[in-house]
């Protein structure tokens, strides 16, 4: 996002030009109404996602002990791409991120394409994150059905957006800060009950030894690892968010370097050092681990009561929080796109207090049209919205690699002091991180399962084919309409 003063910074080595011509207009009119405390906080909770806690017991059943080196790869991926995009984002924070630097570095249909497609993404999260926390709150009291708390909660969080962000930051604070607590005090309590020192620990405290001693630690095989990632890789989505968010900080290049530099260890912890307490306190094939999740069984095995209300407000916390950032996310995407007249005027437009109202709203009413089909046709019309998103988020990754690619050479040239965060080894971990991301989109082709990775691409591919066609069609059709307002001119 563009840094808020009265007249905001233009983009990197770009001269000012036209909105509709792949740059932003002079006034962005959002507001620099994010803490650094904000930012920090959303930088390390925005690489926890509900996944993380409902979607880790189907990994290690698939993976056993070696989901450990499917986080690992995964993790090392989200590292790379976010350290691409901190390159990018440092020498220039803006409302756009991603799709903003492929405007620039691969043409107007890069960033047309990414944006909507990004866009879509997180609407279609909005509504998958509402009906989850809906169905907890239902749980709890089951006299609101469970139709009636999506609504409270999206209407909830929608208003927050809507009132300045601030809000979002302060709401955000909060989400993150439960989650970064709730991890880190498992992995400290389980770390503890791991060597037996405890109190009243009703594990076994054997060490590391599950790690091997029910089958190996690859009891499925190598190929089994693969079969992870694909089960894990989307658990990572959002970690991207603090690039958007900075624009509206007081300092976003302080921001965005801080929070790119602290990526590895936030991985490290939250990712790897949790899913590590788990298969070290319980054996890979305890029942309990499919039967509860692997939280709440791994809490169980210590003897915390109450273990599974425990992780449910957890949980609920880290779907809010998703929502929340999700929101703001598609919204700030959309005002991008306004902004370089990709998307209608009215997405650009901000009111006094700095929030892009229209580009809120848009997205909330998108989200709650796909909750309904979650509803009404959750195994048709929802599965198809859900598929067809399911490998944005890769495609996503992508274009940051061949972005920064491009935008190395354009920093240097222009902008040279701008470059105050450096891909390693470029241009070598870059290429190597694309072929890394073009095998997982290939060997997600080998699951042919229903709603598996197979039908995910293919549809996400067909998604990206009809989005890139509008962007050269509608290019195409600027050019002739330039031309023949040229010639009249004349």
């Amino acid at each position: 996002m563009s840094k808020m003063t009265t007249s905001p910074p233009n983009p990197v080595a770009a001269p000012p030009t036209p909105p509709g011509h792949g740059q932003a207009p002079q006034q962005s009119g959002l507001q620099s109404g994010l803490k650094n405390r904000h930012l920090s906080m959303i930088a390390v909770g925005g690489v926890i996602g509900a996944g993380l806690f409902v979607g880790s017991a189907s990994g290690i059943a698939a993976a056993g002990p070696g989901i450990l080196l499917s986080y690992a790869l995964v993790g090392a991926l989200v590292v790379f791409v976010m350290r691409m995009l901190g390159e990018m984002a440092a020498a220039n924070p803006t409302s756009g991120s991603f799709s903003s630097y492929a405007d620039r570095a691969l043409g107007r249909w890069a960033g047309f394409s990414i944006g909507w497609l990004y866009w879509f993404f997180w609407v279609v999260v909005l509504a998958v994150e509402a009906t989850a926390g809906a169905a907890i709150l239902t749980s709890w009291v089951p006299a609101v059905p469970q139709w009636a708390w999506a609504l409270i909660v999206m209407v909830v969080l929608t208003a927050t957006n809507l009132a300045s962000v601030s809000s979002f930051g302060e709401f955000e604070f909060w989400f993150a800060g439960i989650k970064v607590v709730a991890i880190a005090a498992f992995i400290v309590l389980g770390g503890l009950a791991i060597f037996g020192v405890l109190p009243g620990s009703d594990n076994a405290a054997t060490g590391f030894s599950n790690l091997t001693s029910h089958g190996g630690f690859l009891p499925n095989g190598p190929t089994a690892i693969l079969t992870g990632v694909l089960m894990v890789v989307f658990s990572f989505m959002g970690s991207e968010i603090v690039t958007l968010a900075a624009g509206e900080s007081e300092d976003p290049e302080r921001a965005v370097t801080k929070a790119t530099k602290s990526v590895i260890w936030r991985v490290g912890i939250f990712y790897l050092g949790s899913i590590l307490v788990v298969v070290s306190l319980l054996p890979w094939n305890d029942p309990s681990i499919a039967k509860k999740g692997s939280y709440v069984a791994a809490l169980d095995s210590i003897g915390i009561p109450h273990a599974g209300q425990i992780m449910n407000v957890i949980v609920l916390t880290a779907v809010l929080s998703c929502l929340n950032s999700g929101l703001y996310t598609a919204s700030r995407m959309a005002f991008s796109l306004g902004q370089r007249g990709d998307a209608p005027k009215a997405f650009a437009r901000t009111n006094t207090r700095g929030v892009p109202q229209a580009a809120i709203l848009a997205s909330v009413l998108f989200g709650f049209i796909a909750v309904g089909f979650n509803y009404l046709w959750p195994d048709t019309v929802f599965q198809f919205l859900l598929n067809s998103s399911g490998a944005v988020a890769l495609f996503v990754w992508l274009v940051i690699c061949f972005s920064q690619l491009r935008m190395r050479g354009i920093i240097l040239r222009e902008n040279p002091e701008k470059l105050v965060v450096r891909m390693w080894l470029f241009p070598y971990l870059t290429w190597a991180t694309i072929a890394m991301i073009s095998f997982v989109l290939v060997y997600m082709l080998t699951d042919d399962s229903e709603g598996g990775g197979r039908i995910q691409v293919l549809l996400s591919v067909l998604l990206a084919a009809v989005v890139v066609g509008v962007s050269l069609v509608r290019d195409r059709l600027g050019a002739r309409a330039a031309e023949k307002a040229a010639v009249t001119s004349r």
